[in-house]
């Protein structure tokens, strides 16, 4: 394992997850429900950073690996699926929402995973829409995590909003994923 500043921020992305989930288990004699949404949704978004400074620092400093390729992935991953758990266990979105998400995550990992091994994995390359699926998630997320209204700002329903169209998105990509599989598969 390459111990290089990327791959050590990815570790503590991971190390982030359950501190993240753990937040809102803490009795509300110690903290009120309010920081609790506030210090996940702080965590969470930090660690959403850290994902976006790990990849830029390991161009940068020539820090790549195939450990770091491997492990940033699987961090983000396990970080979106802890996060949507939580939230349907808060009644903030609901089950096949969550269940979508993290199930395409899944298939199209083992997809990749699959057209690694027979070389075939430029056709299933991260593309424009899946991008666009993963912003969606990330600022819908932090919304449904804090919660809590912000002047006139609803998050509660602007996460919702935005987690149904990264749920939306996330079956039209895979799709488009699938698709560009299919010869490869035949």
């Amino acid at each position: 394992m390459p111990g290089n500043i990327p791959n050590i921020l990815t570790w503590v992305r991971i190390i982030m997850i359950p501190i993240v989930v753990g937040v809102f288990y803490v009795p509300d004699s110690w903290i009120p429900d309010h920081s609790k949404n506030l210090v996940a949704t702080v965590l969470f978004v930090l660690a959403a950073v850290t994902d976006w400074i790990d990849g830029w620092l390991a161009r940068k400093l020539h820090q790549t690996s195939p450990f770091g390729a491997f492990l940033d992935p699987v961090a983000d991953k396990l970080m979106v699926a802890a996060a949507l758990i939580m939230l349907v266990e808060l009644n903030r979105t609901s089950a096949p929402i969550a269940m979508v998400i993290i199930g395409r995550e899944i298939a199209i990992s083992a997809l990749r995973e699959w057209m690694a091994k027979i070389g075939k994995s430029k056709s299933v390359a991260v593309n424009v829409l899946g991008k666009i699926k993963t912003v969606s998630q990330m600022v819908a997320i932090p919304l449904l995590l804090y919660h809590d209204p912000i002047g006139r700002l609803d998050p509660q329903s602007l996460g919702t909003v935005l987690i149904w169209l990264a749920a939306l998105l996330t079956l039209v990509s895979m799709f488009s994923y699938m698709r560009r599989a299919v010869p490869a598969l035949e």
